[in-house]
């Protein structure tokens, strides 16, 4: 009788298990005991993929072309004797494909700011694979440490305008795991907020009043130069 077959072991021998389309990936799969000959069966979500026969103890070696969606997901492999109805199964392993990221967008809930105010920036890639790294510059310097997003959300960071240097052009910078994939956002500019004086407001109060003054002069005239008139005639 042959020896009982143990759990096969499926490992990924060359390429990753983020992929983008067109790219290739090859699956060993192995019992490191039995009798051979053996049959290995490659399944992707219960569905037969490939099968291969081996009359040794080396593994079975499985290539596979990710050209769609749908060869997307879990993986798992079969090993079994020729001569028996049963089989021990492996170990899962899931492709999940990478996307480019689009062009971030840099954004402040105020585009006005005043000196000596807290202000905040976030930046947003819409469309990518997760996670997503964000860097914010000002110029070409660095302001901030790399935040890495594991959820579709913005990064934000605070800032404080502290002098007119502060009013400089920011910009943020997003990458992720796709190949030669970084992407820059759109220029964000902070413009100074005019300070009021404290006497305006007075100054204001007091235009008002004088306004007032002025058109009631204005009205009651009559009632002063007509009785005046008519007294003279």
């Amino acid at each position: 009788f042959p020896e009982m077959l143990p759990n096969p072991k499926l490992v990924l021998v060359q390429g990753t298990l983020n992929v983008v389309m067109k790219q290739n990936v090859t699956l060993s799969c192995l019992s490191k005991s039995g009798s051979p000959p053996v049959r290995y069966t490659l399944f992707k979500h219960n569905q037969q993929v490939s099968a291969l026969n081996r009359s040794d103890l080396a593994p079975a070696f499985f290539t596979l072309t990710i050209s769609s969606a749908s060869d997307l997901g879990e993986y798992k492999c079969k090993a079994e004797y020729n001569s028996s109805s049963g089989g021990k199964y492996s170990n899962s392993l899931n492709f999940t494909l990478l996307e480019p990221i689009s062009k971030p967008v840099l954004s402040s809930p105020t585009s006005r700011a005043k000196k000596g105010q807290n202000v905040s920036l976030s930046c947003l890639s819409e469309n990518g694979s997760l996670p997503i790294t964000y860097l914010f510059f000002k110029g070409k310097q660095n302001i901030s440490p790399q935040k890495k997003m594991q959820k579709r959300e913005a990064a934000v960071i605070f800032l404080f305008i502290n002098s007119l240097s502060d009013f400089g052009t920011y910009k943020c910078k997003a990458s992720n795991n796709f190949p030669n994939n970084t992407k820059y956002s759109n220029g964000f500019n902070f413009t100074l907020a005019e300070e009021r004086s404290h006497s305006q407001p007075l100054i204001i109060s007091l235009g008002v009043i004088l306004l007032l003054l002025i058109i009631g002069l204005a009205l009651a005239m009559p009632f002063f130069i007509i009785p005046t008139y008519k007294a003279s005639e």
